[in-house]
């Protein structure tokens, strides 16, 4: 066992392909693929399982996570920590935090923790696992996440509302319910990723201050807009999947030439993902990616006032205290 890689959302439409990738170009490492229902009533955690049958020497498992439940996601961290320690697995290399929700046809949702389910998924949970989890990296490694051209105001066609991080962050948690369900749906996700984003850059300086951290990167990736994502008919109106069916799909090479590289399938994008997790060729590197290129988040993104409020607020809701995460300097 050289390492370890963890891997979020790893049943979903980019992350079986990354899946593949993953153990395909990188053996050596150990991983731990983590789904919602980790059980074979799933059928897409099945695809999973037989994508990781056909590497039978791979050092790969599958374990639950429920990304809507803090209780769940701090006792994940307490089990990998335990197994590391017991030497069940080796240090942690990289965390890919790829899983996201979203409801484009109803209210928002709160969870048992008194969240959004969108914004908890795709940003609260996640930046617990990363924060309970840094003590457990070997001496080097990064943390891949997983941001959207949506994060950036007037970017992505199915845009209403622009995200923001408003002044009040605790709208971000209990947003308020709107009639338009599919416009304010996809403004919570974007702002699940904007806020990703944004939290991304104050994560990496807290890492680059701390002495036994500071080789620990943070990267926040584009990986395109997935025309055959399972997303586009899960919680969204009929139209969207008949879009998805009659003109994302059929019509891919004549809509790239319009719109450019980052319109693409899932399985390029999950390669990317893997790639930028764990090729030498991105070792030492931070902020944000479009696809594999260096590249410019948004302005808001960028406001190191919103980063560090945001950054104060998400130790609060994610139940993150000197205690149970080895990154002190983030509470000096």
């Amino acid at each position: 066992m050289t390492a370890l890689v963890i891997f979020t959302g790893a049943n979903s439409s980019l992350g079986i392909p990354a899946a593949d990738h993953l153990l395909d170009k990188y053996p050596e490492y150990t991983v731990v693929f983590t789904v919602r229902d980790a059980s074979s009533a799933d059928t897409n955690t099945e695809r999973l399982r037989e994508t990781i049958s056909r590497y039978p020497k791979a050092k790969a498992s599958i374990l639950a996570l429920d990304l809507a439940s803090l209780s769940a996601v701090h006792a994940f961290a307490d089990a990998i920590t335990s197994g590391i320690q017991s030497g069940q697995y080796p240090p942690i290399a990289a965390i890919v935090c790829n899983a996201f929700y979203w409801n484009l046809v109803g209210d928002p949702e709160l969870t048992a923790d008194g969240y959004d389910k969108t914004f908890e998924v795709s940003h609260i949970s996640h930046a617990a696992i990363i924060l309970r989890l840094l003590g457990n990296f070997g001496d080097a490694g990064r943390v891949v996440l997983l941001s959207s051209d949506s994060h950036w105001p007037g970017k992505n066609a199915m845009e209403k509302y622009p995200p923001t991080i408003p002044s009040d962050l605790e709208l971000l948690v209990k947003p308020t319910v709107d009639a338009d369900k599919l416009g304010r749906g996809y403004q919570r996700y974007a702002t699940g990723k904007l806020a990703l984003t944004t939290w991304m850059y104050a994560l990496n300086r807290y890492l680059e201050k701390d002495a036994n951290l500071k080789r620990v990167t943070a990267i926040a990736i584009n990986p395109g807009n997935l025309v055959d994502s399972r997303c586009l008919h899960n919680n969204t109106p009929k139209s969207l999947a008949r879009t998805q069916k009659f003109v994302y799909k059929p019509l891919l090479p004549l809509l790239k030439l319009i719109m450019g590289p980052t319109l693409r399938t899932a399985a390029p994008a999950g390669v990317d993902v893997v790639d930028i997790a764990l090729s030498p060729n991105y070792a030492g590197e931070r902020g944000f990616f479009t696809l594999l290129q260096k590249d410019q988040s948004s302005p808001e993104s960028q406001d190191e006032g919103k980063q560090s409020n945001l950054w104060a607020a998400t130790l609060s809701w994610a139940k993150i205290t000197k205690n149970n995460t080895a990154l002190q300097v983030a509470f000096e």
